[in-house]
């Protein structure tokens, strides 16, 4: 007699078979159409004000015109020019349009809820609602800085660019180069230095397009794994810990995650190649100020060194008791699968209850690092981070970043450059992205409101552009409602 066991394995592998396959070969159009508002090729966006990524003032009353997803012309709308032959005009009078959002620091994972008290840190693969909520939150190109499932990343950004998926532009970095002081075991920890080469080897070779070192990296790791990216053209970023901010510099690492806040070369007692994530983060909350020579310095070795860094606020606020505001996470709630709501509320409750005065002081002090390190004439970029223990999602973390930019002391205008010209810049596609202009892709966001008065505005997204087509985010967003965390 047969044994069921093999049916059973016989049934799961057709029916995989026969969605994977169809997925495929769907046409792309019809597997988008749900989601698209706009898709006429020649379109105009008229009486529309203009935030158009460079750092200048808003433009008022102005009319933009699309062909074939790139910006064909910007002009005031008082002037009474031909619009396009076949052109579709969309009055948008009182909404901004800013370009889409640049995100340096994004990810296509999330905590996983519902573990055993002595169980094992793990985050979930989000292949199906993250790509949506970056689209949707106006993310229209989007960095994945480290990755769990990269072969997964992969895939997903090949079918959000044969149109079988709805996304942003990814932009794949490879596994994780060093481990969280061997704690999270889907990170693989290094063997040596040659084994920080050969992981780069292999990861390049099948795609990657950029490579993230991490915590308990070593130097002679981090200055092979640096020699064999830029070997291959390409670029390498860091959340170091063994290794300091200047060391990495001078090593010639490309870009540094977070900022300050997880530097410890000003640790007194940090110990070569030795991660003192805890101690340092106290240390520098309780005696590291940013106005100081030691740290004044190693701001100027970064920009002399060309070495970019990324902000990520919203995931360091949610360390802060009560930030943000549980308004502020409606949004959130109605995305979360109830087990991970009730995670994040639980963690976020045990915050609030021990209210460490320590976790206000980083936020602040990584906040004025970020002031001073664009004074100095450094490359600030956004990114969310949607990691920690949860409530920083894909999209919505990224406006939650400019939000906080702004209460960081940057105006609305600096913000919005450095979440999105910024970005484009350090990936060398600043002629491409990254603002409004024309020739440049049309990836825009239409907001309700004005951003430049009011930052919050940046949350009412009513369409997002990219090459031309316009999303509706509801749609996206109703789409994934209640699977983050699960898918």
């Amino acid at each position: 007699m047969t044994n069921p066991r093999f049916w059973h394995q016989r049934i799961l592998a057709a029916v995989a078979l026969m969605l994977y396959g169809n997925a495929l070969n769907a046409d792309p159009a019809a597997s988008l159409m749900a989601y698209i508002s706009e898709n006429a090729p020649v379109l105009v966006l008229d009486h529309v004000r203009v935030i158009d990524g460079t750092g200048t003032a808003p433009a008022e009353d102005q009319r933009i015109d699309i062909a074939d997803g790139k910006i064909v012309r910007i002009q005031s709308a008082k002037i009474k020019s031909a619009y396009l032959p076949a052109a579709k005009v969309l009055d948008l009078t009182g909404k901004t349009i800013i370009p889409g959002l640049v995100g340096m620091h994004e990810h296509l994972f999330y905590p996983t809820p519902e573990h055993p008290s002595d169980g094992l840190p793990l985050f979930g693969e989000m292949a199906d609602s993250a790509p949506r909520l970056y689209l949707a939150g106006g993310v229209t190109t989007a960095r994945t800085a480290g990755s769990l499932e990269p072969y997964t990343d992969l895939s997903v950004k090949k079918m959000i660019d044969s149109g079988h998926l709805p996304g942003p532009k990814l932009r794949i970095t490879g596994p994780y180069i060093g481990d969280y002081r061997a704690l999270l075991p889907q990170l693989h920890t290094l063997s040596s230095p040659e084994d920080a080469g050969r992981t780069v080897d292999y990861w390049a070779a099948e795609g990657v397009t950029s490579f993230k070192a991490y915590m308990s990296i070593r130097h002679d790791e981090l200055k092979v794994a640096i020699e064999h990216v830029h070997a291959r053209g390409l670029k390498i970023t860091g959340h170091l810990c063994a290794v300091g901010f200047r060391e990495a510099a001078a090593l010639g690492i490309d870009n540094l995650e977070h900022g300050i806040v997880v530097d410890t070369e000003f640790f007194p007692d940090k110990k070569p190649d030795v991660c003192p994530a805890s101690e340092a983060e106290k240390d520098f909350a309780t005696r590291v100020e940013i106005d100081s020579p030691a740290v004044q310095e190693m701001i100027r070795d970064l920009v002399s060194h060309h070495v970019a860094v990324t902000s990520t606020l919203a995931v360091f606020e949610i360390t802060v008791a009560n930030r943000p505001s549980l308004l502020k996470q409606f949004r959130a709630q109605r995305l979360l699968a109830p087990q991970a709501w009730s995670a994040y509320l639980k963690r976020r409750a045990a915050i609030a209850e021990a209210n460490d005065p320590l976790d206000a002081i980083e936020l602040r002090k990584e906040m004025q690092f970020e002031r001073a390190f664009v004074k100095a004439g450094g490359l600030l970029m956004a990114g969310c981070d949607p990691t920690s223990y949860g409530g920083v999602l894909p999209g919505y973390g990224d406006q939650r970043g400019l939000e906080l930019l702004v209460e960081a002391g940057f105006t609305p205008v600096e913000a919005i450059k450095i979440a999105t010209q910024n970005g484009a810049l350090f990936l060398g596609e600043d002629a491409v992205i990254g603002s409004i202009a024309a020739g440049k892709a049309a990836d825009m966001i239409v907001v309700a409101g004005n951003p430049a008065l009011k930052i919050d505005d940046i949350e009412n997204v009513e369409t997002v552009f990219k090459d031309g087509v316009g999303y509706d985010p509801q749609k996206l967003t109703a789409s994934v409602q209640g699977l983050v965390g699960l898918r």
